[in-house]
């Protein structure tokens, strides 16, 4: 469908515009499948939020400076995480309605180097103790 396209006799509702309002509508498999990665990235916001609570809530041998290092570091990406979820859910649906490419994820790589700093800031902290 078009810029401004219409479903049947009445305009498309459907939020957001930016995406629903342009391109032709893709095999419902390949949109579910983009929600599934969407909410595959908010539970990995929610368990990210969760190591960095659980670093600082629980009595943990871990060096305190360090500790509280790593669990900022995870805070951080657990709020990022979701942003990626939009961001990444917003391009890929676009791309799949105007057959282009599918976008790569923008935050991975500083999901993936975050992750493994703050897994090191552990494994420091634990030495140290």
């Amino acid at each position: 469908m078009a810029e401004g396209a219409t479903t049947g006799r009445r305009a498309d509702r459907r939020f957001p515009q930016r995406v629903y309002g342009t391109g032709e509508e893709p095999d419902p498999r390949f949109s579910l499948a983009n929600e599934r990665t969407f909410l595959a990235w908010m539970r990995t916001s929610l368990a990210l939020l969760a190591a960095g609570v659980a670093l600082e809530a629980l009595d943990l041998p871990i060096a305190e400076g360090v500790r509280l290092a790593s669990a900022l570091v995870f805070i951080v990406l657990g709020l990022l995480a979701p942003v990626q979820a939009w961001a990444g859910w917003v391009a890929t649906e676009r791309a799949m309605r105007q057959s282009r490419p599918l976008p790569s994820p923008r935050l991975g790589l500083l999901t993936a180097v975050g992750v493994t700093a703050a897994g090191l800031l552990v494994l420091i902290g634990l030495l140290l103790r």
